[in-house]
């Protein structure tokens, strides 16, 4: 009788699987809405006629519907009858509930010694003992519990098991691929901000969440940025990662990066282990030094007295970028007098192709405020009125600032009367570009009539 030990319940089962790989290439491809594309070649025996191949250290979180299978050496030798994704995978639980009527010995943490049929494994544990009698066992003090045998139908590791005919005996390269949900990527950046706020260093970072139920070892990596549509997108897995804002990347290019359909395909240019429940960051492009404007902008629709602070750039080769920018968060820091380097904020940037510009909002200024108020409303009709708007910025700090004020209105509009020059964004929107010396205050107003 073989013995299985228990901490509370700790069990050690070992298993044979058919037809091991000899040799192994795996490669994954990896998507950001929490997919991977795995591609497995293994050097297999096969016999010639019809038999089972076991096929181990597949995700857990599969999909065994995407799975694809042949053979590299002898394609047109070798047909696939049957597939089944076994997951029943082995625990203490479910050998007991194996064990329901049948004999088994316990042994307790007091070292006392229990054997009987088991009637029942939830919550404690029922034994009918050989002399009569029942028995409760609670689980908590269990310490060991013997079985004769593994229970059929329990495996230690998600199996994809093929029923196949092959022509040809000998060794095969078969390829194996399969989509599986638990695993995907984000990237993360970090912006350094120079003394004089005219420049700052951009470096990318990409963090890889494998919860997906197996490692993938010496592993092709690629990365697929851009917005992949699924039928029925699971919910995302991510549960946190390790910051490594100030790490310096890599001086050199990790990643090879193409255009790839309407997409963008990142390729590592070495091999790489994910390991099952691992987060790995990987530098994505060296760093860059790009041009930056600080803008004040103000939204007093939107926040009443808070004038927000953005950072734009243009992703472009001529102000040292030009490159495919992945969605992510970037993380804005700039260095003190004594070189440590304080966080300033952080903002989340979409898919940015080539030449357009960046944006980020990283917090709100100090020194800057604003104020805004409707001074006048006027009912000239059923389908006309007119409002008067007023906004005060004043500037507190000790240089001189330019605020970009923001209004946004509705439906048929007219500009009546403006104290400042105005520029027309868009159908719904107004924007003041205003000069703020330093100490002073500007008050900016301006009259709208509204028909419908």
């Amino acid at each position: 009788m073989k013995k299985y030990i228990f901490g509370t319940i700790l069990f050690s089962l070992f298993i044979t699987s058919h037809s091991m790989a000899q040799g192994k290439q795996v490669s994954i491809t990896i998507y950001q809405n929490n997919l991977g594309l795995v591609r497995d070649v293994r050097e297999m025996e096969l016999q010639a006629g019809n038999q089972e191949i076991r096929f181990t250290d597949v995700a857990s979180l599969i999909d065994p519907t995407s799975v694809h299978f042949k053979s590299l050496t002898a394609p047109d030798q070798v047909t696939i009858l049957e597939q089944n994704y076994e997951y029943d995978l082995v625990s203490a639980e479910k050998i007991l509930q194996k064990y329901i009527d049948q004999a088994v010995q316990l042994f307790t943490k007091e070292g006392k010694i229990f054997d009987g049929k088991l009637l029942s494994a939830g919550g404690n544990v029922i034994l009918e003992k050989k002399e009569g009698g029942i028995q409760s066992i609670a689980v908590a003090n269990i310490q060991n519990m013997d079985f004769p045998k593994l229970p059929a139908g329990l495996i230690t590791r998600p199996t994809l098991v093929w029923y196949l005919s092959s022509e040809k005996a000998g060794k095969h390269n078969m390829e194996t691929s399969y989509l599986t949900d638990g695993i995907g990527w984000h990237a993360e950046y970090v912006a350094l901000v120079n003394k004089d706020e005219t420049t700052l260093d951009l470096s990318a970072w990409v963090s890889v969440n494998n919860q997906s139920g197996t490692d993938y070892e010496n592993a092709k990596l690629k990365l697929v940025a851009g917005d992949v549509h699924r039928i029925t997108p699971p919910p995302p897995r991510y549960l946190g990662y390790e910051e490594r804002a100030m790490v310096k990347a890599a001086p050199s290019p990790q990643f090879e990066e193409k255009a790839f359909f309407e997409y963008h395909l990142y390729t590592l240019q070495r091999a790489a282990t994910i390991k099952n429940n691992q987060i790995k960051q990987l530098s994505l492009f060296p760093t860059a030094t790009t041009p930056v404007k600080k803008i004040y902008e103000y939204d007093g629709s939107k926040n009443e007295k808070k004038v927000n602070v953005k950072l734009e750039f243009i992703n472009s080769e001529k102000n040292g970028l030009g490159l495919p920018i992945p969605a992510g968060k970037v993380r804005v820091y700039k260095s003190d007098e004594d070189q440590s380097q304080i966080f300033l904020g952080e903002d989340q940037v979409d898919h940015t192709p080539k030449d357009e510009k960046i944006r980020l909002y990283v917090g709100d200024a100090f020194d800057v405020v604003g104020e805004r108020k409707q001074m006048s409303y006027k009912q000239l009709s059923d389908r006309a009125r007119e409002e008067t708007w007023q906004i005060k910025l004043r500037n507190h700090k000790k240089e001189d600032v330019e605020i970009l004020v923001t209004e946004h209105l509705w439906g048929d509009w007219e500009v009546r009367e403006s104290s400042h020059t105005y520029n027309k964004k868009d159908a719904n929107t107004l924007e003041f570009l205003i000069p703020l010396k330093k100490d002073s205050e500007v008050t900016v107003k301006y009259t709208v009539l509204y028909r419908w």
